[in-house]
């Protein structure tokens, strides 16, 4: 659908600096909108421009509070469809709820599928997102889905700061796939940690497979939620013999004692994006050097100007 329409960037509370800075990439400025609450906690959204026949980007990632920030989007969506806006794509740099993509126990939901129709039905056209925790819930949409990866700015990262003698790690077998394409772009070996997980957010590590005495290993992942599972991979890591530890992950949940985790783990340093915002303990840890953020506000801003100009975005892709 070509869009004759301007490019309006908008945000919800979510992740206003993400926003901004992808503004300042596409050079042109944040649309105009109240984003405050009534006194009972409901949200209070107006557009404070016209946006009838333009081409319209919401940035809100469902990070936590995952809830509160969701129904942000939601409305904002409905808001810009009653407005007339010609097209209206969410943008997700991180998608929550993406762990509950299947039926793997008896009686429970499938909550990535429920917020993808609630997306759908609330109006908006296509979705761009990263790095999602499944990448078959692309396919829960009945809209088009730009999937983009951190990968091309994190390797990027680690071409201009190489690590000497680096292995990439997967820690778990589901993360071998992500892992052999960083692996491969770096130019190193690959080894993978067999995870076991006995409950959410509880995870057992069993066995290290590859070669890691003497190495710099650099554990690749998605997400990392209380950090249980990528400081139990550092302790097996470090009981075979690796030599310094390093993390990197798209979307810095960091919830409950994750900071405290990692501060006391045997991870030399973290990357991370600005997928979402840092809590403040992650803040503390950034400061002090443990943390390390990249940002994608450019690579989000490419994927937006090539959705509007109705060129492909495979360039984008690793």
């Amino acid at each position: 659908m070509s869009v004759p329409g301007s490019i309006k960037v908008f945000s919800g509370n979510a992740n206003r600096s993400l926003a901004e800075d992808i503004c300042r990439e596409l050079s042109c400025d944040m649309g105009k909108a109240v984003t405050d609450r009534f006194s009972d906690g409901e949200f209070n959204f107006q557009i404070g421009e016209n946006v009838r026949g333009m081409d319209v980007f919401i940035v809100q990632p469902s990070c936590p509070p995952s809830d509160q920030n969701l129904m942000e989007l939601l409305i904002m969506i409905d808001a810009f469809v009653r407005s007339s806006a010609e097209r209206v794509t969410a943008v997700i740099p991180y998608f929550g709820y993406a762990r509950s993509d299947k039926k793997d126990r008896p009686r429970v939901p499938i909550a990535a599928k429920l917020m993808a129709n609630l997306i759908v039905t609330a109006g908006a056209h296509r979705v761009l997102t990263i790095d999602l925790h499944a990448s078959q819930i692309q396919g829960f949409f009945d809209i088009p889905v730009d999937h983009l990866y951190a990968a091309p700015v994190i390797v990027d990262y680690f071409q201009r700061n190489p690590i000497e003698n680096l292995i990439v790690v997967a820690p778990d077998t589901g993360g071998a796939e992500r892992a052999r394409a960083y692996a491969k772009r770096l130019d190193s070996g690959l080894a993978l940690v067999d995870k076991r997980r006995e409950k959410a957010n509880v995870a057992e590590v069993m066995n290290v497979v590859g070669d890691v005495r003497g190495k710099s290993c650099l554990i690749i992942d998605d997400m990392c939620d209380t950090g249980g599972t990528i400081c139990k991979v550092a302790s097996a890591l470090h009981a075979n013999g690796a030599n310094e530890i390093y993390a990197c992950f798209t979307h810095a949940v960091l919830s409950g004692k994750a900071t405290e985790n990692i501060a006391n783990s045997h991870i030399k340093k973290v990357i991370v994006t600005n997928s979402i915002p840092l809590c403040e303990k992650g803040e503390m840890l950034k400061a002090e050097g443990r943390i390390e953020v990249l940002n994608i506000a450019k690579l989000l801003a490419s994927a937006i100007r090539s959705i509007h100009d109705e060129t492909s975005v495979s360039s984008l892709f690793i």
